[in-house]
């Protein structure tokens, strides 16, 4: 396995992490639906990553994921700032139907800073989505809007759009230079 697709590999799971932690709080049926469909775009993912050729390192994409020193400090910034908006939210602020908001805002800053580290702009927009997922899940939680919405908005469309983004990532490796 090489470091994009362990990227990748990291990139599903926490995407099928979003959908199972947040689907609790929708209706039974549609819970059990999302939480399949996760658990089956994560493995689909999986096997097609396993599938794919392995491509040397030197052969990676330009700016291929490095889990060097710039990565771990904006991973190590990433759980900083998730544990301590989570104690403001929890403890000060009383408000823990907003944690799925704030840790989906950070997830999608975090993406900012691994877009520099690993030189891939177009992590921007998944950091960008996911932020502002995240920023309207906060909105909505301090609003006092139903659990069920707040984990629609924060949880399963974060999870979403990180499954989405692994799977059109890997689209350009199977088939460069493929339109579509």
């Amino acid at each position: 396995m090489n470091r994009d697709q362990l990227g990748r590999l990291i990139g599903s799971g926490f995407g099928l992490v979003f959908i199972e932690a947040n689907a609790g709080a929708l209706p039974t049926a549609v819970a059990v639906l999302l939480r399949v469909v996760g658990v089956a775009a994560f493995l689909a993912l999986v096997l097609l990553g396993r599938r794919r050729p392995q491509v040397a390192e030197s052969g990676s994409e330009p700016g291929g994921a490095s889990f060097g020193s710039r990565y771990w400090l904006v991973v190590m910034a990433e759980a900083v700032a998730i544990v301590a908006g989570l104690a403001v939210i929890n403890k000060v602020l009383h408000t823990p139907e907003a944690t799925a908001g704030w840790i989906a805002l950070v997830v999608g800053v975090h993406f900012f800073g691994i877009a520099v580290a690993w030189r891939r702009p177009a992590m921007h927009a998944l950091g960008a989505g996911l932020a502002a997922c995240g920023a309207l899940g906060l909105v909505l939680a301090f609003c006092g809007a139903a659990a069920a919405v707040v984990a629609l908005v924060a949880g399963i469309a974060p999870g979403a759009m990180l499954l989405g983004s692994v799977w059109w990532s890997g689209r350009a490796v199977v088939a460069p230079g493929r339109a579509g």
